[in-house]
């Protein structure tokens, strides 16, 4: 990729940072009273942007590090492997079982440990070591994600409006971004999935 077209996306640390942000703010955001379908919004979320976040660093970005730091790898490899698990648990529950409110919370206990041994050793060994390989990094994240995600945007949209807490205008407004990027990708302004 072209130093030019790099520099357009967030680099591969930026991107990084940007997913954890956003899954920790979304986390933030559940409240074991909440009504059980926002619990339900905002737990598919979660799950969803954890899924393709580690799907994107395990594909593009962890390779690259591997060469850096083998046995910090692994050891993240592994916790998405245990992330992936309580995210199956979830996925496999409704929001009144009993252990829902505690299989997150564990969930979040292991994101945020993963999230400080990123932002504290990873990233900023990969800005030292992967400076230049950066921007290409966080282009090929970004192409890999909406790859990623376009298959995934209706339930995207639903899982955004059920976590609006009942606020209507949100709702509308998760409606309409989703019907503008059906309609975008119909018409062949968006063919994310159709290029390798």
């Amino acid at each position: 990729m072209t130093n030019l077209v790099s520099r357009l996306f967030p680099t591969a640390t930026n991107m990084i940072r940007l997913d954890h942000t956003h899954v920790l703010s979304t986390f933030h955001q559940y409240k074991a009273s909440a009504p059980a379908r926002v619990k339900k919004g905002l737990v598919n979320t979660i799950c969803t942007a954890l899924e393709i976040h580690a799907q994107l660093e395990e594909e593009i970005f962890y390779p690259e590090m591997r060469k850096i730091d083998d046995e910090r790898i692994t050891k993240a490899i592994d916790e998405h492997s245990e992330m992936r698990r309580l995210i199956g648990l979830l996925r496999a529950m409704e929001p009144e079982a009993r252990d829902y409110d505690e299989t997150l919370s564990a969930l979040m206990r292991d994101v945020m440990h993963h999230v400080a041994d990123e932002e504290t050793i990873l990233l900023p060994a990969a800005e030292k070591h992967l400076e230049d390989k950066l921007g290409d990094l966080g282009a090929q994240m970004t192409k890999r994600r909406l790859q990623l995600a376009g298959p995934r945007t209706g339930e995207i949209a639903l899982d955004m409006g059920r976590a609006a807490s009942g606020n209507t205008a949100a709702i509308a407004m998760v409606g309409l971004a989703a019907a503008g990027l059906l309609l975008a990708r119909r018409s062949g302004h968006l063919r994310w999935h159709a290029r390798a």
